[in-house]
């Protein structure tokens, strides 16, 4: 059993919420509307700025969003595992990434973030699949990357709890990858070629 904190409450953090729940993990959720929070009977509940309760710090937020946060929680994510799962649209064009062709967005909140473990994980999954456990007749896999051996193996342990598959998909320079797959997925759904509650599956 480990704590885990889910920042944002949208349809990421509400899947998130019940899957680690459905692990047997406490829960606590922060949104910037404690009612808004509500995504779960058996989590917590708190405004962002609220103490963090976890070991392991969601941040189930837009990408423009996760600089204030890290900025209100400065110093008090330091040795928490701190879980990237966004995708860094150019949210005007929805046709491009807006961190360097270098970087991702996983790496520059580790810049943000350098006390945290930071891991990528949950950015190429919608929220529908994480709920139904399924991509179509798949199940549903999340890939986890990180620098951190241990770090990953407690995600991937939470992950498997809860009832998906998980893949350690290498390093924190996989996350770059991960979002080339996640922005295609979200590209693809928005342009009606597939739905959101479809995406890439993972087959062995």
């Amino acid at each position: 059993m480990i704590t885990v904190t889910i920042i944002g409450a949208g349809n990421m953090g509400a899947a998130l919420a019940s899957l680690a729940i459905t692990g047997g993990n406490p829960v606590q959720v922060l949104a910037r509307d404690e009612e808004k929070a509500q995504v779960h009977p058996s989590a917590a509940t708190g405004v962002v700025g609220d103490a963090v309760t976890g070991d392991i710090v969601i941040l189930a937020l837009p990408y423009p969003a996760v600089a204030d946060v890290l900025s209100t929680y400065a110093g008090q994510l330091d040795g928490k595992i701190l879980v990237d799962l966004t995708n860094p649209l150019d949210f005007a064009t929805f046709d491009s990434l807006v961190v360097p062709a270098d970087s991702s967005a996983a790496a520059e909140i580790a810049t943000q973030a350098p006390a945290s473990v930071v891991l990528k994980a949950f950015n190429t999954n919608f929220a529908a699949t994480l709920a139904s456990g399924t991509v179509g007749d798949a199940p549903t896999t999340v890939l986890v990357a990180g620098d951190d051996a241990d770090a990953k193996a407690t995600l991937i342990a939470l992950v498997e709890a809860g009832g998906l598959a998980a893949v350690d998909a290498g390093s924190l320079r996989r996350a770059r990858e991960l979002e080339a797959l996640g922005f295609l997925q979200l590209t693809l759904a928005a342009g009606e070629k597939i739905s959101w509650a479809g995406g890439f599956a993972l087959t062995k």
